[in-house]
């Protein structure tokens, strides 16, 4: 995964042609946001918010690891180039979406309610979310891309999601009467109209407290541009800023004005013609490895989640899961910053860069190389982005978290080391200097604050 400013992509100034639809869409109409009376109510829809952007990342991230991306795969090298272009596609696009869930962040800080880094695990079918909102974690392929159409499809356009996505099963009722004192589970159809449902509760709230009521949260401890690169990337501070923040992520997902070709819409459904187009001329042309999600132990929520048998298999996705974690504990400080220095909070926005982008992407794809185990003869394993419950995230104290991130990272270098010297995971072994060099990153701001005291 790049860094926020290798995933910028310039944006083409839209024209005022009609953009067709995409084939096997039909029109209709978009639907009027969700009624928002309370703060309480538009917390609950910006958790659910950020909840979505960090679980479709995910399903991205997961499309991606699983690409045959070494010329040892066996693919041509024109296959080879295509699927490198697809992976940069997908790639660009979840850097994006990183930058959606840091803003959803943002407005969540903005109205003085917590960072919410915490989900389900997957696969999230039901019970959950609204009934035709289901994440899970699929290989590339035509049911993943599909799917992400589906996700990101304009709240105007109709369109099925993958077949793999028509589970049935009993969903959550509404509530009988409308919520006052406690918010409520309300049914968007598509996550422009989540936004937009926020962006008119905003505005509500806004009307009947005025601006300064409403954006209670402190501006500095929110993520910015100075810090992670993204020029979109604003504090939210008012009416007008956290407009723009919506409008950034609806845009970037669905499209500007009706035009979505240059959204993530419109790029999937190229990689989607593209992908069709090479599988008709070649039958055999398999551009990704058949993993499958699979937990090292099935997690309460899960009862029937696939649980890997192989046992080095296990200990790489165990690693996985602990450098993600490591991620998310890194996000959670630098947004519940205290009392750090400005060198301190770039410091914890670059673990989490670094961490994404040059330990969980090569973790991940080596992890959709191995084996599941005995229990699923022929079958190879794929990170499930475990989440512990209750979660480990949140780390409120300022030296008690810098510590406690400094010992997981050293713990999780001694796991690259101690892997590393098995067969066929030569790249593990590699990543145990950048775990190291992430912590040692940290250290020295614990040993200059030792020195200083």
């Amino acid at each position: 995964m790049p860094s926020p400013a290798e995933g910028q992509r310039r944006t083409a100034t839209p024209d005022k042609r009609p953009v067709p639809l995409y084939p096997g869409a039909a029109a209709t109409t978009t639907r009027p946001p969700l009624p928002v009376d309370s703060r309480e109510q538009l917390v609950y829809l910006l958790t659910q918010a950020s909840e979505l952007e960090q679980g479709i990342l995910c399903e991205y991230l997961f499309a991606l690891y699983s690409l045959r991306s070494d010329p040892a795969d066996g693919l041509g090298a024109e296959q080879l180039a295509q699927v490198t272009r697809w992976g940069r596609t997908l790639s660009e696009i979840a850097v994006q979406e990183m930058l959606h869930l840091t803003l959803a962040t943002n407005l969540l800080v903005a109205v003085g309610a917590t960072p919410h880094f915490h989900r389900p695990n997957f696969p999230i079918r039901c019970q959950w979310y609204p009934p035709d909102v289901q994440v899970a974690l699929v290989p590339f392929g035509e049911a993943a891309l599909r799917h992400f159409l589906y996700l990101e499809r304009p709240d105007q356009v109709d369109l099925r999601d993958a077949e793999l996505f028509s589970t049935v099963c009993e969903c959550r009722p509404l509530t009988a009467a409308p919520a006052t004192l406690m918010a409520a589970p309300q049914d968007y159809s598509t996550v422009g109209h989540l936004y937009r449902s926020i962006g008119h509760g905003f505005e509500r709230l806004v009307q009947r407290y005025g601006e300064a009521e409403v954006f209670v949260g402190p501006p500095d401890a929110q993520a910015t541009s100075k810090l992670l690169g993204w020029p979109e990337l604003v504090a939210v501070t008012d009416l007008a800023s956290a407009k723009a923040a919506i409008a950034t992520i609806v845009e970037q997902g669905e499209g500007a004005d009706g035009d979505w070709r240059e959204a993530h819409f419109g790029r999937l459904a190229g990689v989607l013609e593209e992908f069709l187009a090479a599988t008709r001329a070649d039958p055999g042309f398999s551009p990704a490895r058949p993993a499958q999600p699979a937990f090292v132990r099935r997690p309460p929520d899960q009862p029937l989640a696939t649980v890997i048998s192989d046992p080095r298999t296990a200990q790489v996705a165990e690693l996985f899961d602990a450098a993600h974690q490591a991620v998310l504990q890194a996000l959670s400080r630098l947004f519940l910053h205290d009392d750090e220095t400005d060198q301190e909070v770039a410091t914890l926005a670059d673990t989490a860069i670094e961490l994404m982008a040059g330990v969980l992407r090569p973790l991940g794809s080596v992890l959709t190389t191995l084996p599941l185990g005995p229990d699923h003869p022929g079958e190879l394993a794929g990170p499930a982005f475990f989440m512990v419950d209750p979660s480990q995230v949140l780390l409120p104290y300022r030296p008690a978290a810098w510590k406690v991130m400094v010992q997981r990272l050293d713990a999780l270098a001694d796991a690259c080391a101690r892997l590393g010297g098995g067969p066929g995971l030569d790249r593990v072994a590699g990543l145990e200097q950048a775990v190291r060099a992430i912590a040692a990153k940290l250290q020295a701001h614990l040993d200059e604050r030792a020195a200083a005291s």
